[in-house]
């Protein structure tokens, strides 16, 4: 054989490995399932696996599957994500989300964010030692929801009941309601929920909220709350009714005050959690961690607009103060 042929032989059989390889799927392959629809905060999940090494696009594919609000589907995407063969399964937008997972497998790791108790909703048995293919991050709703119903007595000492807006159609609804409640009496006050499992319907709980004089509302933690906050910030302002809610976003859209987890946080944490198990650490050496960044912002133009002067009590322990 020729020299000219020899080398030119080698030269193929070199570049026919990167050939190949560039044609073959991305691995490690990663399913988000998640009980909202996309949402911005997709992308700090992102950040936390880029830690680890890990970017979508380059060496990691995700399959993503959202049940928008619409639980009973999720039983059906997290199947449909096992039998693609994902090496691990991150859930959001609902404790549903990891049930359905766990649901679906007891062998691929499931790295899911739950705003409220994981124990009490049956994703594990400890918090320190998660045990089996679960474990994630949690924010303890419940607890959250509590603070937010001090926080309106304090603005609001003289009102006798708070409208509890929540989505019959959670399994967490009762354990939401409970917490408010018990809040709720250790200030001297009442709780009224208000159930809302449609736009619609969130409509008619503030049609009711306004017919039963009913002095200010609190927002439970919901994907579909989250999904029409331009709808429910609207409506408060409408009605001229306080409103607190859980996340910044509703004030930055015009809200009046909100105090809960910074979801950013908790979702960078999840997405370092999922790189460190495509990594090959096991799920069951990872606690499940709370996020402890807790967040109270107030919207001082939508206090004046309802004419209330916020208690310094209140504004000195705000995060962050929109005029």
């Amino acid at each position: 054989m020729r020299r000219r042929e020899v080398i030119k032989g080698l030269g193929l059989a070199a570049a026919f490995p990167l050939t190949a390889r560039a044609q073959q799927p991305l691995h490690p392959a990663v399913g988000f399932l998640s009980g909202a629809s996309h949402n911005a905060f997709v992308a700090s999940i992102h950040s936390g696996l880029k830690e680890a090494g890990f970017v979508e696009g380059q060496n990691l594919k995700v399959e993503y599957r959202w049940a928008e609000t619409r639980y009973e589907r999720l039983p059906a995407l997290a199947k449909e994500l096992v039998d693609l063969k994902v090496r691990a399964i991150v859930t959001f937008g609902a404790n549903e989300a990891g049930l359905a997972a766990k649901a679906a497998t007891s062998t691929v790791p499931v790295i899911f964010s739950a705003a409220e108790d994981p124990i009490a909703s049956g994703l594990v048995t400890s918090l320190s030692r998660p045990e089996g293919n679960l474990t994630g991050v949690t924010w303890m709703g419940a607890d959250l929801l509590a603070k937010s119903v001090e926080l309106m007595h304090e603005l609001l000492p003289r009102v006798a009941e708070l409208g509890l807006l929540l989505n019959p159609e959670r399994r967490n609804t009762a354990s939401q309601a409970r917490a408010a409640q018990e809040a709720a009496a250790r200030v001297g006050k009442k709780i009224r929920a208000l159930n809302a499992a449609s736009p619609r319907e969130i409509d008619e709980a503030f049609a009711i909220l306004t017919k039963e004089r009913i002095g200010a509302l609190i927002i439970a933690a919901e994907p579909l709350f989250t999904e029409e906050r331009d709808r429910i910030v609207a409506l408060a302002a409408r009605h001229a009714t306080p409103t607190a809610y859980p996340l910044r976003d509703f004030v930055g859209a015009g809200g009046l005050m909100s105090y809960g987890s910074s979801l950013k946080d908790a979702y960078l944490l999840l997405g370092r959690y999922a790189g460190r198990i495509l990594g090959g650490v096991r799920p069951a050496d990872l606690p499940v961690q709370r996020s402890a960044k807790v967040e109270l912002i107030l919207n001082m133009k939508t206090a004046k607009a309802l004419g209330l002067s916020i208690p310094i009590t209140v504004l000195g322990r705000a995060d962050e103060v929109i005029e």
